[in-house]
């Protein structure tokens, strides 16, 4: 597992992994075996990699869509006729609006 993995802990797997690493290293100062500790870590570390991953899919899949979105009220706003510009206008807003917060997201997933 690099570094760079995102990762995606539930409340409880903090609070495990927490109790895992606080008893690792008690044991390993105390000059004990600490396998137990490590594989508890190994497997909530996958779990939450696994989660993270499709995380970042799901993400990105609304990403691409909400840019889609974009586009096509762009298109919409130059194809409407006047009397469905201001409609179309608001459509681009309300897409614009939603591009923004999924890009924020995006961000601080680190995408």
């Amino acid at each position: 597992m690099s570094a760079d993995t995102y990762r995606s802990y539930t409340p409880s797997e903090r609070r495990q992994r927490a109790r895992a690493v606080f008893g690792g290293v008690r044991q390993a100062v105390a000059d004990a075996e600490t396998k137990r500790y490590e594989k508890t870590i190994d497997r909530i570390d996958a779990a939450a990699e696994e989660r993270g991953a499709r995380e970042l899919a799901s993400m990105r899949r609304q990403l691409d869509t909400s840019r889609d979105a974009v586009a096509a009220a762009k298109t919409a706003l130059r194809t409407a006729d006047r009397s469905g510009r201001d409609a179309a206008k608001r459509s681009l807003r309300t897409a614009e609006d939603s591009l923004r917060r999924t890009e924020r997201a995006a961000r601080k997933l680190g995408l």
